[in-house]
């Protein structure tokens, strides 16, 4: 028995349509006589849905058809459906992964002329060489981020954060910025301390803001680090006790900084694996509706 795979795409439905013509029947073929009714009960108040200027379905296909039951039942499946959320995040992530590991196997010619492999931090990098992006600037930027991000129709308007090594003293520094639902503070160096002479990352502790920390704060760290180092965690640990702050600190034997970082000879698979496990654990909970 064969059948027909039939498409969205424009080429696929003609070439569908040209094999149904060539299964028509013989020259005494009649066509019956079918009485259709003009409308059908079901169909009461519904609108015909709009076409697609590009000519394929888009991510929001559901708005097309103007139906506020069709649209609130979809969107509260997607809401529902943590799961397909977390695959998809966690195959971005991959990918990002994958892409960052490849980059790293290409030469790249620096102003002497000379061949090295890329680093594709070096942007980041070249930001912390220069001092770091200032606090009032990253905070006006995750301030606009969250708003896009709440304005999105298939967003549940729950924004959480994260960020590694200065990114996550920029998470904590967001957190208590922000009205935000969760932070994650990998390894966040200077949350607590200074940087030593000589760094050009130019920050300064932000303990003094845990007070108006504004949501719930995972945080992931080395126990061989020296920055933040395990006096500085538990330094960090001990103002968030005493503002009453919801908190979770867990901190790896064996690992330094950096832990997560793939391509670096600092990474850790156990630490970084069961970091994964606790990051998503931590969103699910306070980014669900």
């Amino acid at each position: 028995m064969g059948y027909i795979r039939i498409s969205w795409q424009r080429g696929s439905v003609a070439a569908a349509t040209l094999c149904l013509v060539g299964c028509a029947v013989g020259p005494d073929y009649h066509k019956p006589k079918v009485q259709i009714p003009e409308s059908f009960k079901e169909g009461v108040d519904w609108q015909r849905a709009q076409a697609n200027p590009q000519g394929s379905l888009s991510n929001t296909w559901w708005l097309d058809y103007h139906d506020e039951q069709l649209t609130k039942l979809v969107e509260d499946a997607l809401k529902a459906n943590q799961s397909i959320i977390a695959a998809e995040a966690a195959y971005r992530v991959a990918q990002a992964t994958v892409s960052a590991s490849a980059a790293a196997l290409y030469p790249t010619v620096s102003a002497s002329v000379s061949g090295t492999r890329a680093d594709y931090g070096s942007a980041a990098a070249a930001a912390r060489a220069k001092g770091g992006v200032p606090d009032d600037q990253l905070v006006g930027d995750v301030a606009g981020a969250a708003a896009h991000l709440r304005g999105l129709t298939s967003a549940n308007g729950k924004v959480g954060v994260i960020g590694y090594c200065s990114g996550g003293r920029q998470s904590v520094l967001a957190a208590c910025s922000l009205p935000l639902d969760a932070a994650v503070d990998c390894y966040g160096a200077f949350v607590v301390g200074t940087p030593p002479e000589g760094m050009p990352l130019k920050v300064g502790p932000i303990k003094h803001l845990i007070k108006d920390l504004s949501c719930p704060l995972l945080g992931l760290f080395g126990a061989d680090d020296q920055y933040p180092s395990p006096e500085q965690v538990a330094e960090l640990e001990q103002e968030l006790k005493a503002q009453g702050k919801t908190y979770d600190f867990h901190s790896y034997e064996g690992a330094g900084h950096a832990f997560f970082s793939v391509n670096r000879t600092a990474y850790r698979p156990e630490a970084a694996m069961d970091g994964w496990d606790r990051i998503w654990t931590w969103f699910n909970r306070y980014l669900t509706a």
